[in-house]
């Protein structure tokens, strides 16, 4: 008997997963206030809040940032869940997702210090304490170190790519010679795939990749403590 239903094949937390990260996205378009309570803010920032390191897995900035993530959770969360199971899939997701949450806000603490070693204490307190709302009303600082204190401080990270990274991981250790298709047409192992994207986010998060507003650093984190995760579970034998 022909199935009508679409969804027939998408195991329940991957379903979900793309349902809630859809409707959220769809939500936010209409009450834009949404992204300064659910957007991943520094340590540092008045704006943050602990749970933001969940809320902005499922924020996007805009339709295709949103497509392909949920086109990667589709495609690789689909086959994992279906191989490991909802309840061990629902972990990793959600730990290689705050894990690069964590390694991105760690990173951007690290950049902080470094900016803030050349600054008064005076200029430090002002970004502190006024750089949020400046932001807000679209503007910035005009002294250089000021500004871009304000940038690192105070402009969020959101989506859902440090988990999806996280995925493209796994599948890659799980299902290492299984061939994908770079832009549907060249075949490529799932292993060398994966070591390319690790270089690549390494790479541009060290570089910054001329300030593309990419937070490659939650995608590598959420690489590496995946694996780290990964790695334990293999050593327990539970995969």
């Amino acid at each position: 008997m022909f199935n009508r239903n679409p969804f027939s094949d998408i195991p329940p937390v991957v379903k979900y997963l793309l349902l809630v990260n859809v409707v959220m996205f769809i939500v936010a378009m209409f009450v834009p206030v949404l992204d300064s309570y659910c957007a991943l803010y520094s340590f540092r920032s008045p704006l943050f809040k602990p749970v933001q390191l969940v809320t902005h897995m499922f924020m996007h900035g805009g339709f295709w940032h949103l497509f392909f993530n949920m086109f990667s959770l589709y495609m690789f969360g689909r086959v994992l869940e279906s191989y490991w199971g909802s309840k061990r899939f629902f972990i990793y997701y959600f730990v290689a997702g705050i894990g690069g949450a964590l390694f991105y806000l760690l990173v951007k603490e690290i950049e902080m210090q470094v900016l803030m070693s050349s600054m008064s204490p005076d200029a430090i307190e002002e970004v502190m304490r006024n750089g949020a709302d400046i932001l807000m009303q679209g503007k910035n600082y005009m002294m250089p170190e000021l500004g871009k204190l304000n940038l690192v401080l105070n402009i969020p990270c959101v989506g859902a790519s440090g988990a999806i990274y996280g995925l493209l991981l796994a599948f890659g250790i799980m299902f290492p010679n299984v061939e994908m298709y770079i832009y549907f047409a060249i075949p490529v192992k799932a292993k060398w795939m994966v070591i390319a994207f690790v270089v690549i986010e390494l790479l541009l998060g060290i570089l910054n990749a001329q300030g593309d507003n990419v937070a490659h650093f939650a995608h590598f984190g959420g690489m590496l403590v995946g694996f780290i995760l990964l790695m334990i579970w293999r050593k327990k034998g539970e995969v």
